[in-house]
């Protein structure tokens, strides 16, 4: 676990199989990290390639025993995501999976008919959209303009939903698992009355799903022309905020320089002082929408509890 010796950490039981080795065969893990993030991996996540798959039978056996009617896929690569967004520590890697379920089932409005298809208008918006280019970092930028949201054509759900569904996408990808992304808010044009839709009943739900309830590590938070209405948004966000996201926040104002100081302008559009042509949310989209059996797969598919036969199958949705 982070913080002991790799000798220490719990260890999948031997001499019998556990009760995950009893279902039926999982697709097989193949590592798609190059050299360079292996090695990042193992400096930063404490990630050992020899011992990546024990630990994650380590966590396969946790779920099982202690929460067995969870309803989670078990794959080798869906529950790597969580150890590497908990630094391999096992007790944390299973609450934040156990917290991801929770999320999912106890936000109806958001989590309900959850497909790239069913939030077409909000991306057609050009409310979120990810960057075509990565940063220096291996980040990938995710670009949010709330100005681009009409109240009076869907709520707020909606746009919930939408960067719900563009973090699943950008998790599928070992890369971004180990190197995280940056969100780029854009608050420009942004009125009090469009904020106030942003309380702190939602507040404390969507900060609650970012820090404990998805396997993402957000490295940075750049906001660019706030209003001075900002700080009053901030103020709701703020109490629900870790220490360490916290001070991820960065607010530039209309200091373009200021900006291009945390990302450089070569992968920035027009729009913000870049050199990577005008802001195109096209590509993001078309890739987004036709993802749309990923995602019936991962949140529709049929899976089975740790306790089951190959014949009782818990839906979970």
């Amino acid at each position: 676990m982070s913080g002991e010796s790799d000798c220490t950490r719990t260890s999948p039981s031997a001499g019998s199989p556990s009760d995950s080795e009893l279902l039926p065969d999982r697709p097989k893990y193949v590592c798609t990290l190059s050299p360079d993030l292996v090695t990042k991996a193992r400096e930063e996540l404490q990630e050992k390639p020899e011992w990546r798959l024990r630990d994650v039978q380590a966590l396969r056996d946790m779920v099982c025993k202690d929460y067995p009617s969870l309803g989670t896929c078990l794959d080798d690569a869906f529950l790597l995501r969580f150890l590497r967004a908990r630094k391999f520590d096992y007790d944390r890697a299973l609450q934040l999976l156990v917290n991801y379920h929770t999320c999912r089932r106890t936000w109806p409005e958001v989590f309900s008919n959850l497909k790239p298809s069913a939030i077409k208008p909000v991306l057609e918006s050009g409310f979120v959209t990810v960057l075509p280019h990565r940063d220096p970092q291996g980040r990938h930028v995710v670009c949010i303009r709330p100005d681009r949201w009409t109240p009076s054509n869907y709520p707020i759900t909606e746009n919930i939903r939408a960067i719900y569904l563009t973090l699943e996408k950008l998790i599928q990808s070992e890369e971004t698992q180990v190197n995280g992304i940056v969100i780029l808010a854009d608050y420009k044009g942004v009125s009090l009355s469009k904020a106030s839709h942003f309380g702190p009943f939602v507040a404390k739900k969507v900060i609650g799903i970012l820090q404990d309830g998805f396997p993402i590590r957000i490295k940075a938070v750049n906001i660019i022309n706030e209003p001075r209405i900002f700080k009053g948004i901030f103020a709701i966000i703020k109490p629900f905020l870790k220490e360490k996201i916290a001070n991820r926040f960065f607010l530039h104002g209309c200091d373009l320089n200021s900006l291009h100081q945390n990302i450089p302008p070569v992968i920035l559009p027009e729009e913000y002082g870049g050199t990577a042509g005008k802001l195109d949310i096209s590509a993001w989209n078309e890739l987004l929408l036709a993802s749309e059996e990923d995602f019936l797969h991962d949140f529709s598919e049929l899976v089975l509890p740790c306790d089951s036969s190959p014949h009782d199958l818990l839906v979970f949705v």
